[in-house]
C-alpha cells in the first residue's frame, strides 16, 4: 500500500521516518486482512493544526470542535473495494484520506501516559479502519473494530 503524506503550512510537524514506516506497514497489513490487493491500495495522510481540523470537522460532521483525527473513505466497504480493484486493473486505488491533528495526538498521548509516537499510529491505524467500512457507533461494531485496532498494533509491536 502506499502512503503519500501532505504537509500543511502551520501544521509544525508532520511525522518522522520511522512512524511513516510503521504507518505504511500498518495500512498494509490492514488492507491485507480485508483480503485486498495491498500493492494497489493508497491513501492520503494530511498532518494539520487544531484549526483546520476544527473546520473539517464542522463542515464535514457538523461538530464544530477540535478532533484528534478523521476519515473521508471513497468506499463504504472491503467488498466494493474489491469490486473497484477488479474494475480498474492494475491501477492503484485511492481508499481515501486521513487527516490527523499532531497537537491533539500529543495532548491525548500525556493524557494516556503513552508515547506520540504511539498514539500517531493508533490514530492513523484507526482511520484506516473507517476507510476499510468499519465504524464504531454501535457497542458491537466498536468492539470488531477495537479487536482490529488492537491487532494491528500488536502486529507494529506497539502494545498498551
Amino acid at each position: 500500500m502506499r502512503v503519500y503524506f501532505t504537509e500543511d503550512d502551520g501544521a509544525g510537524a508532520g511525522v518522522s521516518q520511522g512512524i511513516s514506516a510503521a504507518m505504511q506497514k500498518a495500512a498494509e497489513r490492514c488492507s491485507v486482512l480485508e483480503g485486498l490487493d495491498a500493492s494497489r491500495c493508497e491513501v492520503s495522510v494530511s498532518v494539520v493544526p487544531p484549526e483546520e481540523i476544527r473546520e473539517l470537522n464542522r463542515d464535514y460532521r457538523g461538530i464544530d470542535r477540535v478532533t484528534d483525527v478523521l476519515s473521508f473513505p471513497q468506499y463504504e466497504s472491503p467488498g466494493a473495494i474489491l469490486e473497484a480493484q477488479r474494475r480498474t486493473g492494475d491501477e492503484p486505488l485511492a481508499l481515501g484520506d486521513v487527516v490527523i491533528c499532531r497537537e491533539r495526538a500529543e495532548e491525548q498521548a500525556e493524557e494516556f501516559g503513552h508515547p506520540v509516537e504511539r498514539e500517531l499510529l493508533y490514530l492513523f491505524v484507526h482511520s484506516v479502519l473507517h476507510l476499510l467500512g468499519y465504524d464504531h457507533m454501535e457497542p458491537e461494531e466498536k468492539s470488531v473494530m477495537r479487536v482490529r485496532e488492537e491487532e494491528i498494533m500488536k502486529y507494529l509491536g506497539v502494545e498498551r
